[in-house]
């Protein structure tokens, strides 16, 4: 089992926890925020971590993130490198607002997980793929 550190930057956030359904983790808003329609706002999540050698952090919206607040993750999936793990080095959620919205300080707002980092790779061109073809974008049809 990896062991990970964590640094709350916010002592009044609930504390991380893995639950046992699903492999995602939630995260918490570490403030109140009153955003207008269209408005931009870099969400402190109150934490940083040391993610163990090899490995990196996605972030994304829970699955009720925008009907609850009415926002949309900017970046769609936030990486949070290994090497992102200094002393102030704060994980954030970078949203804009699609209706007048607020998000109170402690709400569940996103979610991670720890992936293992891409190997090393070398691409080589060739003028041919050695698979069949599955018949372009959306060839698996609609139902």
């Amino acid at each position: 089992m990896e062991k990970i550190k964590i640094k709350y930057f916010d002592k009044d956030i609930d504390k991380i926890k893995k639950i046992n359904k699903g492999d995602w983790v939630d995260l918490r808003s570490a403030e109140t925020i009153h955003l207008k329609k269209g408005e931009f706002h870099l969400v402190n999540l109150g934490v940083g971590m040391e993610l163990p050698d090899g490995y990196e952090a996605h972030i994304v919206p829970r699955s009720s993130t925008y009907k609850n607040f009415k926002v949309i993750q900017t970046n769609h999936m936030g990486v949070v490198d290994h090497s992102y793990c200094g002393d102030n080095d704060v994980w954030m959620m970078p949203v804009i607002a699609m209706e007048d919205t607020t998000i109170n300080k402690n709400d569940r707002i996103c979610q991670f997980r720890i992936e293992k980092i891409q190997p090393e790779i070398q691409f080589v061109e060739t003028e041919h793929l050695d698979n069949i073809d599955r018949g372009g974008i959306g060839s698996t049809g609609v139902n």
